[in-house]
C-alpha cells in the first residue's frame, strides 16, 4: 500500500484491545520518529504502556477507551510550534497506520501531568498535544466534511496535482472536524494556505499542509 492509500485509509478509532505494540513495530516507529525529531528540532517521544494517563473523568468525557500507548508531541517554544507539530505528527501517525497500527490525535482528554512525568521535557519546551497509539477495536469509521469547492478555489481546469492534493487535504483530521483552512491555486506552482481560525487551527494547518503535500507531490511552492 502506498503513502496515499494509507492516508486514505486511516480513520481516528477511540477504542483499544488490551494488546500491546510488539517490540519489533515500535522500534521501527521510534526510529521514524527520532528521523522526524532530527529533520524537525522537535522533541516527540514514544511512550509504552502508560495507563495512568488515561485514567480520570476526563478520558471518559473523550469517550477513549483502552487507551495505553501514545506519541507525546513535544518541542520548543516558537510562534511555529502548534503548526510544526502538526505536521509532524501527522507524519508519524501515518507511519503508524502503515505498521497496522490505529490512532487519534487527543487534545484535553489526558492525564497532563503522568504524561509529563513519564517524558523528558527540556527547558524551553512545551507538551502540546499527543496521538494515541495502538490497535483498535476496530478501524474506525469515514466522516462526511466539506466539499473540495468550499475548501479551495479548485475549477475543472486546475493542475491535476492541485486537484489531487486538495482531495487529501480534505480527508485531513482536524480539531472537531471543523476544517477551518483554504487552499488557492495561485497560478504556475504556486499555492497559499489560509488558516481561517478556531481551536487548535495551528496544528490543523500543520496537518493540512502534510496532507497536501503528499497528495501534490514536488509540483508547487507554498506562498504567503
Amino acid at each position: 500500500m502506498d503513502l496515499i492509500e494509507v492516508i486514505k485509509s486511516r480513520h481516528y478509532v477511540r477504542h483499544y484491545q488490551n494488546k500491546d505494540i510488539e517490540q519489533e513495530k515500535a522500534l521501527v516507529l521510534k526510529e521514524f520518529i527520532d528521523d522526524c525529531n532530527n529533520e524537525s528540532g522537535l522533541n516527540f517521544q514514544l511512550v509504552l504502556n502508560d495507563r495512568e494517563a488515561f485514567d480520570g473523568s476526563m478520558v471518559h468525557y473523550g469517550s477513549f477507551d483502552g487507551v495505553n500507548s501514545y506519541i507525546a508531541l513535544i518541542g520548543k517554544t516558537t510562534q511555529d510550534l502548534e503548526e510544526k507539530a502538526g505536521y509532524y505528527g501527522e507524519k508519524c501517525l501515518i507511519k503508524a497506520q502503515s505498521l497496522g497500527l490505529n490512532s487519534c490525535w487527543i487534545a484535553l482528554t489526558f492525564n497532563k501531568r503522568s504524561v509529563m512525568d513519564r517524558c523528558r521535557i527540556l527547558k524551553g519546551e512545551k507538551l502540546v498535544s499527543i496521538i494515541s497509539i495502538g490497535y483498535g477495536i476496530d478501524n474506525g469509521h469515514a466522516h462526511s466534511g466539506k466539499s473540495v469547492e468550499v475548501l479551495s478555489n479548485v475549477k475543472s481546469d486546475s493542475p491535476q496535482w492541485f486537484k489531487d492534493g486538495v482531495e487529501l487535504a480534505a480527508i485531513a483530521p482536524t480539531a472537531r472536524n471543523q476544517q477551518r483552512f483554504y487552499l488557492e491555486y495561485m497560478g504556475g506552482d504556486k499555492v497559499k494556505l489560509t488558516n481561517l481560525g478556531g481551536e487548535y487551527s495551528k496544528i490543523d494547518i500543520g496537518i493540512v499542509k502534510y496532507h497536501f503535500e503528499v497528495g501534490a507531490g514536488k509540483n508547487f511552492t507554498w506562498v504567503d
